[in-house]
């Protein structure tokens, strides 16, 4: 499912470079076409790893104590194979503007910063604070899409009924049927501020992170002969690379933020964290150290494919687009 969706977009991009009428689009303008099509690109490919790592995450009843096979088969059981995509469709209209935000911001972050702030040079100090601006730009930009994504996703629905009730108390009822209804709700419940509820968490885990993706993504490339970055397995590996190590650093922040955007849908007397340092506190206490880490392991199996395909998916997307190479934009503004 996620590699037809995904060769159909390509198929269609490259079709559109074909034309005459890309050469007098903006750079910018590229940057975010490019950007939003990798970034759907890559969350389709990965979005039934995205879904149970949600599920474990935000402890779902039937779910908290069991492994990933055990979640998948539960899943494609309860659900069938469209389960293992709910809330992707929220995910893949989050992503598109958020991946093209991000890209695009973050170069434009990136000569700005390379203009304004020469003493900095050209190294990778310049990729981290440009990735970790954009990073919080895209997130503020498109939360409540994502807080959307996290509540349908973690509705888990009975929709392949067994003729046993026995796994029926397992499953949670279903409160929302779309993106529209999610936003609705929670906006009449609670108001703006009910639709950035845990963007706190968000934002001190996005920095770090986004920083220290595209800092390390650009260093491991300067590593390598400008020939050897035209293969698309170094480039896959060097974006692996860079979201394993700047994941790990931020996982538990990421779990704070899930379950506080799930905590209207659970049960009363269910514990509610009040702010990023008390979610912290809260679940160490309550959960255990482990939940800060639970998904981890899946979280470990998505990411590796979805920042290498995301990264990858960018650089071949500026090749089609005719995005003229950061080299030469850097020796123009130095000029």
């Amino acid at each position: 499912m996620g590699s037809s969706q995904g060769s159909s977009l390509f198929t269609n991009v490259a079709g559109l470079v074909e034309g005459s009428a890309i050469d007098t689009l903006p750079v910018y303008v590229k940057e975010l076409i490019a950007g939003g099509a990798a970034g759907a690109f890559a969350k389709t490919a990965v979005a039934p790893l995205e879904r149970i790592k949600i599920l474990l995450q935000t402890r779902t009843q039937g779910f908290h104590s069991i492994g990933v096979y055990q979640s998948l088969k539960r899943l494609l059981k309860h659900e069938g194979l469209p389960g293992f995509y709910k809330g992707n469709g929220a995910s893949v209209l989050r992503i598109v503007p958020y991946a093209a935000l991000h890209f695009m911001t973050y170069e434009q972050y990136r000569c700005w910063i390379l203009d304004n702030y020469t003493v900095l040079g050209t190294g990778p100090v310049v990729d981290l604070l440009a990735g970790s601006a954009a990073g919080g730009t895209a997130v503020l930009c498109t939360y409540p899409l994502d807080l959307a994504r996290t509540k349908l996703a973690y509705q888990v629905g009975d929709e392949k009924p067994s003729l046993g009730n026995s796994s029926k108390s397992m499953i949670t009822q279903t409160r929302y049927s779309g993106i529209r209804n999610v936003l609705q709700s929670v906006y009449r419940e609670g108001g703006m501020r009910a639709l950035y509820r845990g963007v706190g968490p968000t934002l001190i885990g996005i920095l770090p992170y986004a920083g220290l993706k595209f800092y390390i993504y650009e260093e491991l490339k300067r590593r390598v002969s400008e020939e050897q970055q035209r293969s698309i397995m170094i480039r896959l590996s060097c974006g692996a690379l860079a979201g394993l190590l700047g994941q790990t650093f931020t996982y538990p922040l990421d779990v704070v933020r899930r379950q506080m955007q799930v905590e209207n849908m659970q049960a009363a007397g269910g514990a509610r964290h009040k702010n990023t340092w008390k979610g912290l506190t809260t679940i160490v206490s309550q959960q255990g150290w482990r939940q800060l880490f639970a998904g981890l392991s899946i979280n470990y199996i998505k990411i590796v494919p979805s920042v290498a395909i995301g990264f990858t998916a960018y650089d071949m997307m500026k090749s089609w687009l005719r995005i003229p190479p950061r080299q030469k934009t850097q020796s123009v503004t130095a000029a």
